[in-house]
């Protein structure tokens, strides 16, 4: 409906529209070559508001129920427990990084307390050699493709295992053999460099598509303009998978834009789009596939927005008993042992109001009220919970023992990253050119000479020789 088709005389989405007579002669009709549209004889601006808000696709409940079961994307068990251990491992990795920041261990963390859903139920529906283009909080698309605690410890930690050589502030992940692209800090600019990779694979006509992340706040900026221009004159296969959680840092999406969300704007592109329930993981499954596989076959490009919120702890949706017996923690590290003992005293899932990053804090613009009632709405996490219970698929039994053995396998890989050394200071001058320059040598051999001179007063002691 409202698709006009050749041939066919169809009137203006607004009201007071005079639409063209089906005897008018083709000479009659617009011929400017840069929009399709009849005349009109009427002056009339076309409201806003004319059109109803996009509907939010889902396919299940609250309560893990599922609504039609044509949409129920039947995955079996092994990949819905995939998909779910994906989720809370990921939960559980944020809180002890949250906490490892708060204790000066980290200089920097962003949790992914909320948005779960919308990095497993995509990950899931992609090919491994599709390209990832993320902005900064799609960690558990990296975590779903099998990508090791260690490494996301030592990239947080900057140590001497961070493929990046401790380059790069934390959360900043990349991985070539998993084709995720590394994070950069600026917003947005991902955007035209994933339409970029996409228009190569294209031409390459290698049958792999490029899905580019990033959040509502992130498609105000300029670069989304132009790579939604460009993904559409261009052709290309790409997801343009856009994460609305309501704030873009501490500005609300009303003060954001005033049109029906990012989905809305598609269209306008020439954007196939659709708009789904990011805290339903099978309608980001269903939603990303169907895109993933047209954009492919059909050289589209495709633009989802996946409705969440950015929140901490949901509310669990069955009762669960703490947890008496956890690992022993050796004494060397007391603060591992006080974060376990702290998650499990506290709650079933990590504590936390969801903010931006540790370097905000949306208390200062985000009421009580507002997050005690989203606390109290559904998450990702529960109503997979629940899904899995009517299945039959998951009990108390094996949650406990999943809890206790993915808290374990974080602390590990925790302790792991905090014993390990920094990288050598003259790593500092290489992979940036294929022959370092003179310049770069001269500096390095510069910073060689001071070292030797004041070393003293530097903790060269935590740096590989």
């Amino acid at each position: 409906p409202g698709v006009p088709c050749p041939g066919v005389p169809v009137s203006l989405s607004g009201p007071g529209a005079t639409p063209v007579s089906p005897q008018e002669s083709p000479e009659e009709r617009p011929q400017f070559p840069g929009a399709s549209a009849a005349f009109a004889e009427r002056l009339e601006f076309i409201q806003p508001n004319v059109l109803a808000g996009i509907p939010v696709y889902r396919v299940m409940d609250r309560q893990g129920q599922v609504l039609r079961p044509s949409e129920d994307p039947q995955l079996p068990k092994e990949q819905v427990l995939k998909l779910y251990k994906t989720m809370t491992l990921l939960n559980t990795m944020d809180r002890i990084l949250y906490e490892s920041q708060r204790q000066g261990r980290i200089s920097f963390y962003m949790t992914n307390y909320g948005e779960e859903g919308t990095h497993v139920g995509s990950a899931a529906a992609l090919e491994a050699s599709d390209l990832v283009f993320g902005q900064y909080r799609e960690a558990g698309v990296l975590l779903y493709r099998g990508y090791p605690l260690e490494l996301f410890m030592a990239q947080c930690y900057g140590n001497a295992s961070d493929p990046g050589k401790g380059r790069q502030m934390p959360v900043h992940y990349g991985c070539r053999q998993r084709h995720f692209v590394t994070i950069s800090s600026p917003l947005a600019t991902q955007i035209p460099q994933a339409v970029g990779a996409a228009y190569a694979i294209k031409r390459a006509d290698a049958s792999r598509a490029v899905v580019c992340y990033f959040g509502e706040g992130a498609a105000s900026e300029g670069d989304a303009h132009a790579g939604f221009n460009f993904a559409a004159t261009l052709e290309c296969p790409i997801v343009f998978f856009c994460r609305n959680n309501g704030y873009a840092i501490s500005t609300p999406t009303s003060e954001q834009y005033r049109g029906d969300g990012i989905a809305a704007r598609g269209p306008g592109y020439g954007l196939l789009s659709i708009r789904v329930d990011g805290n339903d993981v099978f309608a980001v499954y269903n939603a990303t596939r169907e895109a993933r596989r047209r954009a492919v076959a059909e050289n589209q490009p495709f633009l989802i927005e996946a409705m969440t919120y950015r929140w901490g702890s949901p509310k669990t949706p069955v009762p669960f008993r703490v947890l008496q017996d956890s690992p022993k923690i050796p004494e060397k590290n007391p603060f591992s042992y006080w974060v376990l003992q702290d998650s499990l005293q506290k709650s079933h899932f990590p504590i936390g109001i969801g903010h931006h990053s540790t370097s905000d804090d949306s208390s200062a613009y985000r009421s009580v009220d507002e997050v005690n009632y989203w606390d109290k709405q559904d998450h990702p996490i529960s109503r997979l919970r629940l899904y899995l219970g009517r299945r039959g698929w998951w009990d108390e039994q094996q949650e406990q023992a999943w809890r206790k053995s993915s808290r374990k396998m974080v602390l590990e890989a925790f302790e792991q990253a905090e014993r390990e050394p920094k990288p050598p200071p003259h790593l500092l001058f290489s992979d940036v050119y294929l022959e370092m320059p003179p310049r770069l040598q001269r500096q390095r051999e510069e910073l060689q000479r001071h070292l030797e001179t004041y070393g003293e007063h530097y903790p060269l002691q935590h740096f590989q020789k």
